[in-house]
């Protein structure tokens, strides 16, 4: 197992969860990912991945909300976790998430190569 995904798994087994409100997607937009994390989701036609940058949303955004929820990116499964990236609609776990593995997740990403999703 390579060392991207373990520290995928360990981001994301320390990465509080809560609900979302249903329906809600203000936080859902163009991101970007590791290469890794992308290899976890599904391919989206150019058109379809230029159409929602243009609309500036997500190509995993579909009627009923993100369509890749269990394979959500860490830069999608912080949102609402921490005071830095708060839930627009004041949704958020009981307990944020631990400053340090915060610093670590963003430390990740600095230091991945990151894709357009």
């Amino acid at each position: 197992m390579n060392t991207h995904r373990q520290q995928i798994r360990f981001f994301r087994e320390r990465i509080p969860a809560f609900e979302c409100q249903p329906g809600c997607h203000d936080c859902c937009g163009p991101v970007t990912t590791s290469s890794e994390e992308m290899s976890r989701l599904p391919r989206v036609s150019a058109a379809a991945h230029e159409a929602a940058l243009a609309a500036l949303t997500c190509p995993h955004l579909g009627p009923q909300g993100c369509t890749v929820y269990a394979e959500r990116p860490l830069i999608c499964r912080l949102f609402g976790t921490t005071p830095r990236m708060p839930c627009p609609v004041g949704k958020r776990p009981a307990l944020m998430i631990d400053e340090r593995v915060e610093a670590q997740i963003h430390r990740f990403m600095a230091e991945t190569r990151q894709v357009l999703v």
